[in-house]
């Protein structure tokens, strides 16, 4: 079972919607997927309480909010035989909660929008993340991604250059893109919808998923290497 968990300090980065379209993508492609989401707005499960009947069910739990007659490890515990499950971090998450979520992680996908100030706190919250010593004894891949992105955004360079720093790859940017807004509103994700009209989104997903599916990123060629590390950031 993987367990990716998307995740910054810093808020309105678009944490849900990415929680959103990777559930969506490993359930439409044949793998029981599972989602927490520690929103306690929950983003997340109003998105499932949307999602139409004939498509792969997605098993959701609202981690931040207790159930009664479950002790904590019986309301977190996942269907037998999810492969994937998706955690969706709230913003400001520290404490218990915080290491809980960083304990099961198998991937820590970082979304970060275009603006300075954004671009700062992540930076800040990648150096705290770090520091904590099983993400780094452990192996757990952590990897950032820009999101919401225009096209006259400003570069990343001074992001990319400080991610390249620790080794942590720059891996792919998506576009502010009103099929987001479609996908959200009818329970579904971008890899649901029109193949045609969702072209240019699931080109930019592509290196994510790529990212996501490898045992190790230093096994990929050194083809697919360059694409993964600095694709395009520029819109």
């Amino acid at each position: 079972m993987q367990t990716i968990l998307v995740i910054n300090s810093k808020g309105g980065c678009g944490k849900s919607t990415i929680s959103a379209n990777l559930a969506s993508y490993y359930a439409t492609n044949g793998v029981k997927t599972a989602m927490l989401d520690y929103d306690p707005q929950g983003s997340t499960m109003h998105w499932l309480s949307a999602r139409p009947a004939h498509l792969p069910r997605i098993h959701g739990i609202h981690a931040c909010k207790p159930r009664s007659g479950l002790t904590r490890v019986w309301q977190m515990t996942v269907p037998p035989g999810t492969g994937c499950v998706i955690i969706d971090a709230p913003a400001g998450i520290t404490g218990l909660a915080f290491q809980e979520m960083i304990n099961r992680a198998d991937a820590i996908v970082i979304p970060v929008t275009p603006s300075s100030i954004d671009i700062h706190a992540t930076s800040a919250f990648v150096r705290d993340l770090l520091l904590i010593g099983r993400v780094r004894r452990s192996g757990i891949r952590v990897g950032v991604i820009a999101n919401r992105v225009r096209r006259d955004a400003p570069q990343y360079e001074p992001l990319k250059r400080f991610l390249a720093s620790l080794g942590i790859p720059f891996v792919t940017s998506l576009a502010d893109s009103d099929s987001y807004i479609t996908a959200a509103e009818s329970g579904t994700g971008i890899h649901e919808l029109d193949k045609e009209e969702t072209a240019f989104e699931r080109e930019q997903w592509a290196p994510l998923l790529k990212w996501l599916s490898a045992p190790d990123p230093g096994e990929m060629s050194e083809e697919a290497r360059p694409r993964l590390n600095l694709v395009s950031i520029t819109r």
